[in-house]
């Protein structure tokens, strides 16, 4: 089993900046593919962004593309998320996900959904 673990949230103007961290535990050693999804009250969870790590390939949504990035330490087990010029409808819980599965351009959204460890996420305020 994978814990994760989010850290970072917390409530900024919009413009600014927020640093997420997700820390796997476990036998993370088989994760291949982790990303960042996002959900805001009465709204569906939305794939934000995610990394195959095995390749080093990294995907974003449209809404992010441009001001996220993510990226991942040396030892494969720490997944960041850099978010610039955040937006009011940035505003969310925002959550890790990790899977053994690799992950393409196509497929990560649906993989970590189905298949994902996840952790209990970490609060985004944007205000204006």
């Amino acid at each position: 089993q994978v814990q994760l673990v989010e850290s970072g949230g917390g409530s900024v103007q919009a413009g600014g900046s927020l640093r997420l961290s997700c820390a796997a535990f476990g036998y993370s050693y088989n994760i291949d593919c982790m990303g960042w999804f996002r959900q805001a009250p009465g709204k569906e969870r939305e794939g934000i962004t995610a990394i195959w790590t095995s390749v080093g390939a990294t995907y974003y949504a449209d809404s992010v593309q441009g001001r996220f990035t993510v990226s991942q330490d040396n030892a494969k087990n720490t997944l960041y998320l850099q978010m610039n010029s955040l937006k009011p409808e940035d505003t969310a819980m925002y959550y890790c996900a990790a899977t053994p599965l690799g992950c393409d351009g196509t497929s990560w959204v649906g993989r970590l959904r189905r298949s994902g460890y996840w952790g209990q996420g970490t609060q985004v305020t944007v205000s204006s």
